[in-house]
């Protein structure tokens, strides 16, 4: 996935619009749902390395205007009804930004170790579900003297480049940018509780209920009108014949796997992957490589293949040489990648579809692996479905949330790895006077053993390896493979 935040060689402001959706989509809804499994965590998460502490009062002036702008900041989630309907959006009115927006001081020495440390602790504290869903944390106490801004922002909000449209609402093209004036946040949302309940006021409930019901049952009737008919008899025969019940009940959770596989990604994961990464945990630890992004582009020019080709190459080398320092032949490598679909403006929202794709993890030249990922992913890419994983979340919806999450736990066990690609700006950013040095992200692992998220910006590439350990049993071995994989890369050899 690559996102662009500005024009990457015109340095101006760019108007978003901000989403109006009342409700989720069905897929917002999804992820929304799985998040209840501590173990298939959806969202993701950015540490952002300054040069220098923020100005907080700054800060906090800044983030007070994109609240203001931005009213996913403001609401809160409120369920839908009995789960035939998305959960809504509705202004919290007891939004506190400290609740949102705090700061902490790394204890002595603050080393780089210890930042990463705290990055990960932040990311595995759960969110208030009855309040917005988004938290940032500014981080001083560095040993370097730079400063640190911490984000996690709900999936249910944003994707990848809806983060990173959110994000021009508080960084500035200058270091000498003022903050901006006073703005009365509590008068903005105080209206619009009042212009909410105002409006649910008007209507009848009855007449709510109804609505609600008619547009549910004619969307499942539209899609699902064969299936009902054909399980509403087969349902008639369980009296008489109880064992065919019981197989009827897996072959349902065997379908149940299949559409929420096709949501997480489709693609060929028919091959063995790694057989050292079997073992899955909610626990998480971050490692970064930091690459200069233009010999990164010669790498992937000699290959005649694409930035993005150079970086999964690069991970799956890494993998190989994991596998192989300890002596074990890898055979495929199963890793997912997300494709863009979005076509709007808007900062926030989410449009993409994940794809899976089976990689070689035989020994080969890097070129050769570069060329190979390129030619696989291109075809992964082609032969995506686009526009169905809203209407397969609609129906995934409607079953029990430990039927969802079961099946989505069995089909996250196949992939060993998990990439994102995003885009920046090719120009100097500043977040309250501090300059923007480098972004490393904590992309989600929702159950697999590593999410590489790579963030370019001016002419770095930073990797976040977001890594579960007991998968991954020796993470700072496993950089170590990745970095001197890129590292051979960059030189051609």
């Amino acid at each position: 996935m690559t996102a662009e935040p500005n024009d990457p060689t015109t340095p101006a402001p760019r108007r978003r619009e901000a989403p109006t959706a009342d409700r989720m989509t069905e897929h917002e809804a999804l992820m929304w749902n799985v998040e209840k499994d501590p173990w298939l965590n959806p969202s993701g998460a950015a540490l952002v390395l300054l040069d220098r502490p923020i100005d907080i009062d700054h800060f906090r002036l800044t983030m007070r205007h994109a609240i203001a702008q931005l009213p996913r900041l403001y609401q809160r989630v409120v369920p839908g009804f009995a789960r035939l309907s998305t959960p809504a959006w509705a202004p919290d009115a007891e939004f506190e930004l400290d609740h949102h927006l705090r700061s902490i001081t790394l204890p002595s020495p603050g080393t780089e170790r210890q930042l990463f440390d705290l990055a990960t602790h932040l990311y595995q504290e759960p969110f208030d579900r009855t309040r917005p869903l988004w938290r940032f944390v500014v981080i001083d106490g560095l040993e370097s003297g730079r400063g640190a801004l911490w984000m996690l922002t709900h999936h249910a909000i944003s994707d990848g480049i809806g983060q990173l449209r959110m994000a021009e609402l508080y960084q500035t093209l200058s270091p000498d940018t003022p903050p901006p004036d006073p703005i009365d946040l509590e008068g903005i949302i105080a209206d619009a509780v009042a212009s909410h309940r105002a409006k649910e006021a008007g209507g009848d409930l009855a007449d709510d209920l109804r609505s609600t019901v008619t547009r549910t049952a004619t969307h499942l009737l539209r899609r699902q009108v064969g299936l009902t008919r054909r399980a509403l008899g087969e349902v008639a025969l369980w009296p008489v014949d109880p064992e065919r019940a019981v197989a009827r009940v897996g072959d349902l959770e065997a379908a149940v796997r299949g559409s929420v596989g096709q949501i997480l990604g489709s693609g060929d994961t028919a091959h063995a992957g790694s057989p050292l990464w079997t073992n899955r945990s909610r626990h998480r630890h971050l490692e970064h490589v930091r690459l200069p992004l233009d010999l990164l582009k010669a790498a992937a020019k000699r290959s005649g293949a694409s930035i993005n080709d150079a970086f999964v190459a690069g991970m799956v080398e890494g993998a190989v040489r994991y596998h192989a320092d300890r002596g074990v032949e890898l055979s495929h490598l199963n890793t997912s990648f997300v494709v863009s679909t979005r076509s709007d403006n808007r900062a926030g929202g989410n449009s993409f579809t994940p794809v899976l794709v089976a990689l070689p993890g035989a020994p080969m030249t890097l070129g050769e692996r570069v060329a190979d990922v390129g030619a696989r992913v291109a075809a992964a890419r082609s032969d995506a479905g686009h526009g169905s994983v809203t209407s397969l979340s609609g129906v995934v919806n409607l079953l029990p949330t430990s039927v969802v999450t079961r099946a989505a736990r069995a089909k996250a066990s196949s992939i060993d790895l998990a990439t994102s690609n995003l885009r920046g700006a090719s120009f100097p950013l500043y977040v309250a006077r501090s300059r923007v040095l480098q972004t490393i992200a904590q992309g989600p692992l929702a159950g697999t053993p590593c999410n590489a998220t790579a963030m370019s910006a001016e002419n770095g590439f930073d990797i976040g390896l977001f890594i579960d350990p007991v998968a991954i049993e020796a993470p700072g071995d496993f950089r170590d493979c990745v970095a001197a994989a890129f590292g051979d890369l960059l030189d051609g050899r």
